[in-house]
């Protein structure tokens, strides 16, 4: 099928300003799936979501119920003789907390610098919207050359913990040739690169509980263990004087990068004083013998997300605290599985807990890490649609995030996944004034039907 790619471009500078205005209508819409109060919310937007793929010329579309929030599905198909698109993206949102830090509100976006700041902006109702308006020019047009199948979630933000069984329950209707996902980040628009791996991620929260209750600080302090003084032990612990993490076995299985490969890595464009002075930090923090880029995309990670106990009120309030918790996140890479490494950290926590203290560590979700082959199809179209739009080939990358999802995309369809992102590392992904530079959204527009253009003709042999 040839196409003249002309009429894209006419089409989507014809609809500009609608393609912008309805992305401002999704992100209005606080679709925050972690907080059952915006349940009512999340059903609205997974319905906007139908609606809009309906007019972009899908020939089905259903919000389908999961034991937790629902999955927007859609297909328009061209012929048996073509490949199969199907493109993944979510619709729920991470809650906007601590809305003070906001420039202007979460859910009123707003253009300013160039960007579109919003909850939702780059992650990921922008990246997901642009496939959409990218199917829309091709089906409006007549020049859809692939079958494409739409899977949008409403539950990437805690997880996906009912995925799994959708995939399952529906592996006839998602039978595809390739997966293709925007919810990673390239280099920058003058540097574009395409993303080869994702690490994977354990997710545990851990609780410390001493006494039966709160205990006045001057009375019983010195003699009764603190729970959060004995959390903060415990976690000091968790990493030794070269940032690596003490946990026995959690480097076992780890796939070390060649010489070769490492070094290509690091051919990637990147400043550390620009770096450190966006972050607003004087010295970067890591595990010692890799460098930044190496540090946030091939090497496992332990982060504390989040810590708490006693009295965080105003003014003061002299409690010993009955009981401390901590959120902690491991982002793991080829060679690590979620399950064991949830299981080994939480053998070796129970271990080097003190008997003044008694410990509860809980598994909140997880997913694998995983790899793109470059010589495949997927890769390869990927690239050349990059290099068409951009006008030169990518830089391969691996992106430091985890998407639980892609890991089972191949376990059960047996399918490959592409992670063409078009978000920064700078947008400020779960954090305040998350952004979405205006021209990364029309990029990914008119770079996404090359794609399915070049899958198509690669697909042929």
């Amino acid at each position: 099928m040839t196409i003249n790619m002309q009429v894209w471009t006419d089409y989507q500078q014809k609809h500009k300003d609608r393609f912008l205005a309805e992305l401002f209508d999704l992100l209005r819409i606080p679709s925050v799936s972690a907080d059952s109060g915006h349940a009512g919310d999340i059903r609205a937007c997974a319905e906007a979501v139908r609606q809009r793929l309906l007019q972009a010329g899908a020939d089905l579309v259903e919000v389908c119920p999961t034991g937790g929030h629902p999955v927007v599905y859609a297909e328009k198909s061209v012929g048996a003789d073509r490949p199969t698109v199907l493109v993944y993206g979510h619709y729920d949102v991470q809650p906007p907390d601590p809305l003070e830090l906001w420039h202007t509100g979460p859910f009123e976006p707003v253009i300013r610098d160039g960007n579109i700041y919003a909850r939702g902006a780059s992650d990921d109702k922008g990246q997901i919207y642009m496939h959409i308006k990218a199917f829309e020019t091709m089906a409006q047009t007549g020049t859809l050359p692939c079958n494409v199948r739409f899977m949008i979630e409403g539950e990437e933000e805690v997880g996906s913990e009912h995925l799994e069984k959708f995939l399952k329950e529906n592996k006839g209707r998602l039978k595809s040739d390739i997966v293709l996902i925007s919810d990673t980040s390239m280099i920058s628009l003058e540097s574009p690169s395409l993303e080869m791996g994702l690490r994977g991620l354990a997710y545990m929260e851990v609780e410390v509980t001493g006494p039966s209750r709160d205990l006045h600080s001057g009375v019983f302090g010195g003699a009764v263990a603190n729970p959060a003084t004995m959390l903060c032990h415990l976690i000091s612990t968790l990493h030794d004087s070269n940032n690596r993490i003490t946990i026995p076995g959690f480097y076992e299985e780890v796939a070390e990068l060649d010489p070769a490969s490492r070094k290509k890595l690091n051919e990637a464009p990147f400043d550390l004083e620009t770096y450190k002075k966006d972050l607003g930090v004087k010295e970067l923090w890591g595990e010692k013998g890799y460098t930044t880029l190496e540090r946030t995309g091939i090497r496992p990670t332990l982060e504390i997300n989040g810590i708490w106990g006693g009295y965080t009120g105003e003014g003061s309030k002299t409690v010993l605290p009955s009981k401390a918790t901590a959120k902690i996140s491991m982002r793991l890479v080829p060679g690590q599985n979620s399950k064991k490494i949830a299981a080994l950290f939480t053998e070796h926590l129970k271990k080097i807990t003190p008997p003044s203290v008694s410990i509860r560590v809980r598994e909140l979700h997880g997913g694998e890490p995983v790899v793109t082959p470059m010589d495949s199809i997927g890769y390869r179209a990927a690239e050349k649609a990059i290099e068409t739009a951009f006008g030169k080939p990518p830089i391969p990358t691996r992106g430091g995030g985890s998407i639980p999802i892609v890991a089972l995309f191949e376990q059960v369809l047996g399918i490959k996944t592409v992670l063409m992102g078009f978000g920064l590392d700078s947008d400020n992904l779960h954090s305040p004034n998350e952004k979405f530079a205006v021209a990364n959204y029309f990029k990914g527009i008119e770079t996404i039907p090359y794609f399915h253009q070049y899958f198509a003709e690669l697909s042929k042999g």
